[in-house]
């Protein structure tokens, strides 16, 4: 399978991530979203990432259809994300919280980088910083009440997966969490998680986007 889209982008950095620890070989095509756009239209048309494409030419789209394929390619004993019950339903609350604090971290990022600082909508900017830090510490609050646990069952799951991933790319991108540890719980996770090596070998370093980069 080709993998396609930049390892600084926790929506791609989570489909790797998941594939490393499922076992699932990859190659990896580097690909930026700027100066790789047409390259990347050819699989999806709308020239976005993550985008997984099989051996037969048929090509996945958005990470969360992506997960959903891994998980179904695994079985359900090895499958990141539980198949049933109340586990299920609070991974994936735990998901949609994750990628909502950084879907909002893009959209500070991508204001700051591509809009003059005078058209600026300073309330939209202070929504998002709002929700963004909201939804973190919504995520820490759950890393604290599990103490050091995993933050689904007594194994890793796709809710720790998708949380790491997304605070890791705020603190590079945005600083968050750096000066000072707001997110003791969520930070400590976050760290177990860096540590191993199928998160560590699909680390990239961030840069700001830009229509050539």
């Amino acid at each position: 399978m080709i993998l396609i889209g930049m390892f600084d982008s926790p929506f791609v950095r989570r489909v790797a991530v998941s594939m490393n620890l499922l076992g699932m070989p990859f190659e990896h095509r580097n690909w930026s979203v700027g100066k790789d756009f047409e390259l990347i239209r050819q699989f999806n048309p709308l020239g976005r990432v993550p985008t997984l494409v099989q051996p037969d030419g048929e090509a996945l789209i958005e990470s969360a259809a992506i997960l959903d394929f891994l998980d179904e390619c695994a079985g359900p004993e090895r499958a990141l994300i539980p198949r049933a019950g109340k586990d299920r339903r609070e991974a994936l609350r735990i998901l949609a919280v994750a990628t909502g604090a950084a879907e909002k971290g893009v959209t500070q990022v991508y204001e700051t980088v591509f809009r003059p600082s005078e058209k600026r909508y300073r309330p939209w900017m202070e929504r998002c910083h709002t929700q963004m830090h909201a939804a973190l510490a919504e995520l820490n609050r759950l890393s604290q009440a599990r103490a050091g646990e995993w933050l689904i069952g007594n194994r890793m799951t796709q809710a720790d997966i998708t949380a790491t991933c997304a605070y890791t790319f705020l603190v590079d991108a945005l600083a968050i969490n750096r000066a000072t540890v707001a997110y003791p719980g969520l930070a400590a996770i976050a760290e177990r998680c860096e540590a191993l090596p199928e998160f560590r070998s699909v680390k990239a370093e961030w840069f700001p986007p830009g229509e050539n980069s």
